[in-house]
């Protein structure tokens, strides 16, 4: 597979890998930038305009592409679990800038964009334009797109939100259908003592460890671009 990156343990993951010259995209031959305390499994997949934080863990079949050429950004201490997808949108139309396909974060733009210490779950998908407050929890196969979602916030599993802003702190219930802001605005606040959050705290742990357990040939660690 070409345009493959170099690795540090010099072994190759086919999985990671820059966005091909020719393909029809605005930003063709971008190349994931990860850094050296990232762990991503060997059946996970990254490719493209993408950048992987310190300490981001990555568990197998997660995808996480930056095919349309903007960038894709995870923050440090990240874990995406099994079967995650993160993906956004062309932000391009016939060369043109389309800021609307665009999330902005203190006056950069992204594809997506998910803050530092972000627990995503197994089969949850975050499609952007989206960004993702620190130290949120995303419940299983919970979807997020053309939508903000604030710091500290509980989404329990297999909730839907889309073309929404959704404030600090709040807590959204299993199968909740949050489509509208007035719907947004409504969502309880999170109740600290509840099992959920001490739940992602005590997984992102064990998350930490395994990846620092990990064999060294199962890294597959990239060298900072």
């Amino acid at each position: 597979m070409k345009n493959l990156i170099p690795f540090q343990n010099t072994q190759t993951n086919n999985g990671i890998n820059a966005n091909v010259n020719d393909a029809s995209v605005y930003s063709p031959g971008k190349s994931p930038v990860i850094q050296s305390t990232a762990s991503v499994h060997p059946l996970a997949v990254v490719t493209g305009n993408v950048h992987l934080g310190k300490r981001v863990t990555v568990a197998p079949a997660a995808s996480i592409r930056g095919y349309e050429g903007q960038l894709v950004w995870v923050g440090n201490d990240v874990k995406i679990q099994d079967c995650v997808v993160l993906h956004a949108l062309d932000a391009y139309h016939h060369q043109e800038f389309v800021e609307e396909a665009l999330v902005e974060v203190a006056g950069e733009f992204y594809g997506a964009y998910i803050e530092d210490r972000v627990f995503l779950t197994h089969q949850c998908q975050v499609h952007g334009p989206a960004s993702i407050g620190a130290d949120t929890y995303v419940g299983m196969q919970s979807l997020i797109s053309k939508a903000i979602v604030g710091k500290n916030c509980i989404i329990e599993p297999k909730a839907l939100i889309m073309g929404v802003e959704i404030g600090d702190g709040r807590y959204v219930p299993a199968g909740a259908l949050i489509t509208t802001q007035a719907a947004a605005n409504q969502l309880p606040f999170v109740n600290y003592s509840d099992h959920f959050k001490s739940l992602s705290r005590s997984v992102a742990e064990a998350d930490t460890e395994s990846a620092t357990v990990y064999p060294e040939e199962m890294q597959q660690r990239l060298r900072i671009a």
